[in-house]
């Protein structure tokens, strides 16, 4: 027995031993994260799992990977995890272990942001909506009720974590976690209810004890332990409170996000390049790009109010997971470059040289060797300095990276790698064959029949819980010829919140109201035939996406709060007949939704019918259904559903999001020039004014059937016509690129062949993309003979661009020489 105890004794230390010898220690000092004693350069990227789908994320990740990444971060979305109290969803794409550990098996560390608010332009914040509706609730502040939940969701994402060991102390991949986000934005709103609050979150955090440190981003004074971190589009200037804690970045945003109506973000690669370079040259050791692969709002899932099914937010992977050129490879020059010079980085000693006109030297220095920075924050002149007894030329609004302190290895502003156009190519056949069926909503708008009856006018999340866009407010009112009211001019008029809203009476259609100028507080009015007798009155509120940001957004009102009044008008006379404290019926959704019409086993039941006759001319509330085949081939797919009004689609029975094509943006505020010089901002270098805010729709692979037939349903709210519908796949069509000498340029049409150059020239050509222009100068070799040696007919090539390559260029005398390129995939 003794001999057995002793065996069993030895066993536990060896299995203690390996446990921990497999276990990752992670710490910060003033400098940088540490992990096993090493302080760390780390660049990490957002990828939000349910944005994508389950069979993208290994692909994803790898790309991520490829372009010099060491993390992945993402948020955690309580919302569809727990859509109903203590009813859990980790399936499929909210699959969170198996994301993580396909980060893992990846190599990369995880970042994991629990939140559990979000923000992320996501419904409501992340917050579900039965969550508002528990009595005596408020968001974010001292409330017993949410901190209750917030801790039993927070504390719930932890235990799954611990269970299947994927903290680094636990030997898995996740460095960081973090609690709330960006409540120093809104903190003086709660007064001192918010920083007993934010107390309170990391007491709560730090008592989970998950072994790894807690951030809590844009926290300035965020309670000890906790690291505070900034986002924003660019943090160089960012001084941390706690002078304990590193310079750390959890959102450098790469784009924007669309609403719908506006215009289409575009941020340059050498602007975000220069971002990170900045951040690195004043104190940075941690970056994380939001978003590094922006993705898809399936479903309802997409915040706002406004927000589009694209996430796409100009990242280096789009949406679709193709590389984003020259975004990805520009910076992944950078990233590369940066883990060369970890060690002078976060060990070094630093010094600052000012060269004047606001370009500025900065010296990490070693015993073993120095890395250094030239960064021109100037917006508008070009720089030719001398530092260490040698000149650099610095452009405008960039920074040069010189590894050694001698040679420049990388400058933001000077993109060597390729960019690449992307095209739209149609599936066949491009006509679908349509049935279609009505939603059947007359007796609802005809008699107000509904799910429940309350007096007066509710807020529409308190009735749906979310559970629809749609809600329909219907009453009645009884008029005769002596009611006061009485007149040949009368009106229905409505205070509402509804961010879309339509108006019947008596079943005929009176009209619509379509907030286009974000202002979803107004009165819609217009002119009604009413009757002697009973009227009946039908009133359909829709939801395109709950609040998502600022204090106290949870308790924003939704849908038609009223008053709702008759007006009549007798001359100069107006008289009201208010109609708020009526009673009135409310159904939840549409009845096409109730009866599961985008499912596929809908057609099961004898008594949908669906019409294979002439499709109708532009009816509202009308849903439409075709069969199809998958595209051939592994290329993105897409839907475009130019023609079309507004509403929500499904792939064979899969949501891919709500459409919207009829709504252009503004004709206002784009530029066939951007220039990258001067700080970003939301507005700057859009593109695609009075188009669709959105006319194609990601279809992934993972909702298709490869082989047989697919089914697309649409349920159309606005009268659109399907007849134009159809499929393609998304390729890169074009590549061009306008490389410095002395580089390396790599060109590929992703696993296309490339068929032919349509244009090359070395020395001093000009111009863009698909105009490219011959310069004074030239190589004495035919480029386009060069180019069509290295790359026709391959997938990719490489080439060194130089005069030895491409011939002597003597007439440009000592100016920059460059390759421009443009190849036809």
């Amino acid at each position: 027995m003794k001999h057995f105890t002793c065996l069993l004794l030895l066993l536990l230390i060896l299995i203690t031993s390996f446990s921990s010898a497999y276990s990752t220690i992670v710490s910060h000092d003033d400098r940088a994260i540490t992990i096993d004693g090493q302080r760390r350069i780390l660049i990490s990227g957002s990828i939000h799992y349910p944005r994508s789908t389950a069979d993208m994320w290994p692909n994803l990740i790898s790309k991520a990977k490829d372009g010099g990444l060491d993390a992945i971060e993402t948020y955690v979305f309580w919302n569809v995890h727990e859509p109903v109290r203590r009813q859990y969803d980790f399936s499929g794409n909210l699959d969170l272990v198996r994301f993580i550990k396909t980060i893992q098996d990846k190599g990369l560390y995880s970042v994991l942001r629990i939140g559990p608010y979000v923000c992320a332009e996501w419904n409501y914040g992340g917050f579900p909506v039965w969550l508002h509706n528990m009595p005596n609730m408020e968001f974010r502040t001292v409330n017993s009720g949410f901190m209750n939940e917030m801790q039993n969701f927070t504390t719930k994402i932890v235990e799954m974590m611990k269970k299947e060991k994927l903290f680094a102390s636990q030997g898995g991949p996740i460095i960081l976690a973090q609690i709330e986000n960006e409540y120093g934005n809104v903190i003086s709103s709660y007064g001192a209810e918010g920083k007993a609050y934010v107390d309170w979150c990391a007491n709560m955090a730090n008592s989970l004890d998950i072994g790894v440190p807690w951030l809590m981003c844009q926290q300035p004074n965020a309670p000890q332990p906790m690291i505070e971190t900034c986002n924003g589009f660019y943090c160089d200037q960012y001084k941390q409170t706690n002078p304990t804690s590193p310079k750390i970045w959890t959102e450098n945003w790469t784009g924007w996000f669309k609403n719908w109506g506006g215009r289409h973000p575009y941020r340059t690669a050498e602007d975000l390049a220069y971002s990170v370079a900045r951040f690195f040259q004043t104190g940075g050791t941690f970056q994380n790009y939001y978003m590094y692969h922006g993705g898809t709002n399936f479903g309802r899932v997409a915040g706002g109010p406004y927000i589009t099914t694209s996430y796409d937010y100009h990242a280096p992977l789009d949406e679709y997971g193709n590389v984003n050129q020259p975004k990805w490879g520009h910076l992944k020059e950078l990233h590369t470059l940066l883990k060369s010079m970890e060690k002078p980085l976060t060990y070094g000693n630093i010094s600052t040289v000012d060269l004047g006109n606001s370009v500025t030297a900065t010296v990490y220095s070693t015993n073993e060797g120095s890395s250094c920075f030239i960064g021109n924050v100037n917006a508008t002149a070009n720089a030719l300095v001398n530092f260490q007894g040698n000149d650099y030329s610095v452009p405008a609004w960039s920074v040069s990276v010189l590894p050694d302190c001698k040679k420049e290895a990388y400058n933001t502003a000077k993109v060597n790698t390729q960019t690449s156009i992307m095209t739209e190519v149609p599936s066949k056949p491009e006509k679908l064959e349509w049935t279609w069926r009505p939603e059947f909503a007359r007796k609802t708008i005809l008699k107000g029949s509904g799910d429940l009856i309350a007096k007066g006018l509710v807020d529409q999340k308190d009735i749906t819980n979310d559970a629809s866009d749609y809600l329909w407010y219907m009453t009645r009112v009884h008029l005769d010829k002596k009611d006061p009211i009485w007149s040949r001019n009368m009106s229905l008029q409505i205070h509402s919140n509804a961010h879309v809203l339509h108006a019947y009476v008596n079943g005929r259609y009176v009209g619509h109201k379509i907030v286009q100028d974000e202002k979803f507080n107004y009165i819609f009015e217009k002119k009604v035939n009413l009757l002697h007798g009973t009227n009946h009155i039908s009133l359909l509120s829709v939801s395109v996406g709950l609040q998502n940001y600022g204090p106290f957004f949870g308790s924003g009102p939704t849908g038609i709060n009223g008053p709702v009044k008759l007006v009549g008008y007798k001359g100069e006379e107006t008289i009201e007949k208010d109609l708020s404290e009526h009673q009135w019926n409310y159904k939840i959704g549409l009845n096409g939704f109730d009866q599961k019409l985008f499912t596929t086993n809908s057609v099961g039941h004898h008594h949908l019918k669906w019409s294979p006759e002439k499709l109708p001319a532009n009816p509202m509330l009308t849903w439409y259904k075709a069969n199809f085949k998958a595209p051939l081939g592994k290329d993105p797919v897409i839907v475009d559903f130019n023609g079309l009004g507004k509403g929500e689609a499904w792939i064979n029975g899969q949501s891919i999001g709500r459409y919207w094509p009829s709504f252009n943006s503004s004709d206002d505020g784009c530029s066939d020039e951007c220039d990258y010089r001067g700080e970003y901002g939301s507005g700057k270098c859009a593109f695609m004014c009075g188009k669709p805010t959105q006319r194609w729709y990601h279809v992934p692979r993972g909702f298709l059937n490869e082989s047989g037939y697919n089914t697309i349903t649409l349920f159309e709210e606005m009268g659109g016509n399907p007849s134009m519908v159809n499929f393609k796949t998304v390729v890169t069509g074009t590549v061009c690129a306008r490389t410095y000498e002395h580089n390396k340029l790599e060109l590929t049409c992703n696993n296309r062949p490339i068929s032919a150059v349509k244009f090359a020239s070395f020395g001093n050509p000009s111009g863009h993309c698909g105009s490219f222009a011959v310069g004074t100068c030239e190589g004495a070799m035919d480029a386009t003979k060069v180019v069509a040696k290295e790359c026709v007919g391959k997938v990719n090539c490489t080439m060194n661009v130089t005069s030895h390559k491409f011939g002597s260029t003597l007439e440009c005398g000592d100016s920059p020489k460059r390759l421009f390129v443009e190849l036809e995939c």
